[in-house]
This record gives C-alpha cells, sequence and structure tokens, in this order.
C-alpha cells in the first residue's frame, strides 16, 4: 500500500500513524471493526452499477467507507487491514481458512514481540482487540446470544474459531498459518459471485460498537448489548433499507438500489 493510501487510510480509520507496537494494534483494529462495517450492500451494489466482479480497488474501497459507510465482505475487509498493517511496518501475515470448504476464508496472522495474533476484520465477529495464539486453555468472547471461542493451535500451528449461537455450534473456521497472496483466493472470489452464492441471496450488515453490536440480517435488526439479545422482525425489504440507513448510515437510496434484485432469503452462517 502505498504511503498515500496509508494516510487516507488512516483518515478514514481516525488514527494516527505510529511505530508498530501492541497498544498501536489495538487501536487500529479497534477503529477498523468500530468504523468499516462488515456488509454485502457493497458488493451488491458495485456488482449492478459497475458489472464488479471481484474485490473493489483500494480507491474504490475507502471512498466506499468515505461516501456510503460501506465496508465490505471477509476478501476486502481483511486483505485491506492487512495491507495497511503491512505499510505502517506490523510483521503481519495474510492467511487462508478452512470452512466447510477448504482455503474459502481470510485472515490476518500478526507477530509483536515474539507473540502472535489473530486479527479479523471478515467474520462479522466482535473481535475489537487483537486475539492471542500462544493459548493454553480456550479465549472466549461473548456478546449477546453469540460465543466465540477460539481454541489453543493444534499441532500443525492452525487455530480453530468456533461461533455458538444460543448455546449451539453454527459455524467456525480453521485458520492455517502459512501466508498467502490475494491472487490465492481468485478462485473462490469469483465463485462469490455465482448466482448461487450465499452473499449474493442475502443481507448481512454488522455494526460494532465497544460492548454492543447491530446486525441486519435479511429481515431481522438484532441488537446485542452485554449478556442481552433483542430482535425485531422488518417487514419488509424497503423497511430494511430504512434501517440500514439509520443504523449503520448507507443510503437508503444505495440499499434500495442493490437489493432491488434478491430473490432469496439465504441464512448467511448456513
Amino acid at each position: 500500500m502505498d504511503p498515500e493510501d496509508v494516510r487516507r487510510y488512516l483518515e478514514v480509520l481516525g488514527v494516527t500513524q505510529h511505530s508498530p507496537s501492541l497498544s498501536g494494534l489495538r487501536q487500529l483494529v479497534l477503529a477498523q471493526l468500530t468504523r468499516v462495517p462488515f456488509e454485502n450492500i457493497s458488493k451488491l451494489y458495485y456488482r449492478k452499477q459497475f458489472g464488479l466482479l471481484d474485490i473493489p480497488s483500494i480507491d474504490r474501497y475507502l471512498e466506499g467507507i468515505e461516501q456510503y459507510h460501506f465496508g465490505g465482505t471477509c476478501y476486502s475487509n481483511n486483505f485491506y487491514f492487512y495491507c495497511l498493517l503491512a505499510g505502517l511496518g506490523y510483521e503481519a501475515r495474510f492467511c487462508s481458512a478452512d470452512m466447510a470448504t477448504p482455503d474459502v476464508h481470510a485472515v490476518i496472522l500478526v507477530t509483536l514481540d515474539g507473540r502472535e495474533h489473530l486479527v479479523d476484520a471478515g467474520y462479522a465477529a466482535p473481535f475489537l482487540e487483537p486475539l492471542p495464539r500462544d493459548l493454553k486453555t480456550d479465549y472466549v468472547v461473548e456478546l449477546g446470544r453469540d460465543l466465540y471461542v477460539l481454541k489453543p493451535q493444534d499441532g500443525q500451528g492452525r487455530s480453530r474459531l468456533e461461533l455458538y449461537r444460543d448455546g449451539a455450534l453454527k459455524h467456525g473456521y480453521l485458520a492455517k498459518p502459512e501466508p498467502r497472496r490475494i491472487e490465492d483466493f481468485r478462485r473462490v472470489i469469483a465463485g462469490s459471485f455465482w448466482p448461487e452464492a450465499t452473499f449474493l441471496n442475502c443481507i448481512l450488515v454488522t455494526r460494532f460498537f465497544p460492548g454492543r453490536s447491530v446486525v441486519i440480517h435479511n429481515l431481522n435488526l438484532i441488537e446485542s448489548r452485554g449478556e442481552r439479545c433483542e430482535v425485531r422482525h422488518l417487514t419488509d425489504l424497503d423497511e430494511t433499507a430504512a434501517a440500514i440507513q439509520e443504523q449503520i448510515g448507507i443510503p437508503r437510496k444505495v440499499v434500495t438500489d442493490a437489493v432491488a434484485d434478491l430473490t432469496g432469503m439465504q441464512d448467511a452462517w448456513s
């Protein structure tokens, strides 16, 4: 990432540039997670408006945050955040993770003072600080009805992350330590634009704050604070677009244009 993009990205995050440190990394992760939502509205919008079948360029990514309060899904959010960290001098690796299919998720591993941390700005999860990887016991992040469990590394240096919802295992991934390039994800990124792909057939928009979150998943508005979780059903796509504008800031017309052709409402965690 060139210095001008680094400067612009830091301005978007509201963070001042400092030498790499754990406190600096925590500040960056918190800013990324609270200012840049996980959302697929931009994916739908850019595909419809520009025929984009790839992650946006860094210029379009930052412009989307600045103008429309966009963010992105795992490939764009984690790839560009990785580029920012590397541009700031952090010892960071862009890595893959297995879900039901191998190598379909992207994560970031950061080494500081001999300790390694997992950073994931692309899982629609409240990982508001780096997660330690040198674990002896499970590391737990809990918000509302969701409980995330990061397991100690296995014999191959891999980290398993499990998502429990209402006490039942709902989703998860296995993060692998080998460095990857964005080019290694071209096939899976292309697959994310196939007609049956999950994020072309659902709505998922999340915004995190310290201790609370707002999630709009299809026709449900889910607000979590501490251990409490409230779910409100939205009547139709128009009310959903209004809720996204109110809660996230993405303009209602942009949302309406993006989701106008949705025919299905898949479970984003299926």
